[in-house]
């Protein structure tokens, strides 16, 4: 029993180890998507700004057959660019359904709801702001979606402050956000369809099924159909970012084989090596000795889970160049040009579902629940936990401008929406600092809240 509770300990601290670096690289990434953020600002008011705007509305494309594909870098950043975060986000969230914190509905229930209650009181505070002044109510899925990164970044300041569960309920609750966000934009901000071309993207769709009900776990065969995948879907109408989600719900989660097969071939091939006459000063391998290594190799990649092997290799893209690029091209607003139409019920809209809706209906969905019974809280969080994590739910940039870009033609809507995204995001990562460190003292584990505990 001893040795069962022992190795049962290490396989927890394992699973806890791999969330800590998954979270660690998403907390890094946003400090540098602020980085990003704050330099577009830089220049988009410094003496460079025409060369700013400029860049961004370069033209650039090409010619597949009789289709021609041409945007401005900005374009190509938004609708290419991006699709690189949407198949990371499709990636997180199969693995999330399949193995982790979603894969139950006994562990997926509380970060559900509270996610559910994060994404509708927004929209009801948006809505109820602008349909009684007659504002623009496209803009309703703004402050849906929680940034992880930023929210993250916030999170690693506090260091060891904060418990490992409070991370894993941030994390499957922007999960279960990005989901949504996904769902709207392709339901919501998609303005006219294709029909040939969504028929061509249904057929590639198909080819990808049925690459992964054939056993193939290559990840290349993927990709290549994963990039036809996304003209198709760009030629139908549908934003060609959704083409990254559906690539990601196609790739593999089983390797070829598991982990006991693996260890066996590598002690009988090891064997095989060492019987063959290894000698360090032999500048060659014997024949045998190279079957040996080819066959290590074979197994190093069967055993290996595709989803999770292509998730860590564009992790490091999505994370340090894309979403970077992404704020570069998109953050950046030129204060001087705004007027005072900036305050209108389109802002006011946005500031009231981020920092009053996103907090409200994560901590009131999720406490309903809790105290009727349907779901449970985490016992090694406290409900001030949940309230801190719940502030950290209002910071919303990346998907948040995403989907102003959409929703809204006029120029003017998407700058004053973008400024009050950022000053609503700044606002809410810092009180929710603020008051965590507060809630959690100076050392995570120095004294249990109990989960009675008041918010305030």
């Amino acid at each position: 029993m001893k040795q069962i509770d022992s190795k049962r300990d290490k396989t927890k601290s394992h699973v806890f180890v791999v969330i800590e670096n998954f979270l660690a690289k998403e907390a890094y990434s946003g400090f540098l998507l602020f980085g990003a953020a704050l330099l577009a600002m830089i220049l988009a008011n410094s003496p460079w700004s025409d060369s700013y705007f400029d860049l961004w509305h370069t033209s650039g494309g090409l010619s597949i057959g009789d289709h021609k594909l041409e945007m401005d870098l900005s374009h190509w950043v938004n609708d290419g660019l991006m699709a690189i975060f949407f198949l990371l986000i499709g990636l997180e969230i199969k693995r999330e359904l399949v193995v982790g914190e979603l894969s139950t509905l006994r562990k997926a229930a509380f970060p559900l709801v509270g996610a559910l209650g994060g994404m509708l009181v927004p929209v009801l505070f948006y809505l109820l702001v602008n349909r009684q002044s007659g504002g623009d109510i496209s803009g309703f899925g703004i402050p849906m979606a929680t940034d992880i990164a930023f929210a993250l970044g916030v999170l690693l300041l506090l260091g060891n402050r904060i418990p490992s569960a409070l991370k894993v309920f941030l994390v499957s609750l922007a999960v279960v956000d990005d989901l949504g966000a996904i769902i709207l934009i392709a339901v919501f901000y998609t303005s006219s369809l294709d029909l040939a071309a969504l028929g061509y993207a249904g057929i590639t769709l198909v080819g990808l099924i049925m690459l992964n009900r054939t056993g193939i776990n290559e990840i290349l065969p993927y990709l290549v159909l994963g990039i036809v995948l996304w003209f198709w879907v760009w030629e139908s109408g549908i934003h060609p970012t959704i083409a990254g989600v559906l690539l990601a719900i196609t790739i593999p989660v089983r390797a070829r084989i598991d982990s006991n097969r693996f260890l066996d071939i590598c002690r009988g091939e090891l064997n095989s090596f060492d019987r063959s006459g290894f000698n360090r000063k032999d500048m060659l391998l014997t024949s045998e000795q190279q079957d040996s290594l080819e066959k290590l190799e074979d197994a190093y990649e069967a055993v290996q889970n595709p989803l999770v092997r292509l998730e860590h290799r564009i992790h490091p893209i999505s994370a340090f160049i894309a979403m970077p690029i992404f704020a570069l091209a998109n953050a950046g607003v030129q204060i001087s040009g705004l007027s005072s139409s900036v305050f209108n019920s389109v802002s006011l809209g946005i500031v009231l579902g981020l920092v009053v809706g996103k907090p409200l209906g994560i901590v009131g969905a999720t406490y309903f629940a809790a105290r009727m019974g349907w779901v449970q809280k985490p016992a090694a969080i406290s409900w001030k936990h949940i309230f801190g994590a719940a502030m950290l739910g209002g910071v919303g940039f990346t998907m948040s401008i995403f989907i102003a870009y959409l929703a809204f033609e006029d120029a003017d809507l998407v700058s004053s929406a973008k400024i009050f995204i950022l000053a609503s995001s700044l606002i809410m990562g810092i009180i929710g600092a603020l008051y965590l460190l507060r809630a959690c003292g100076r050392k995570q584990g120095s004294s249990k809240l109990p989960d009675t505990s008041p918010l305030l």
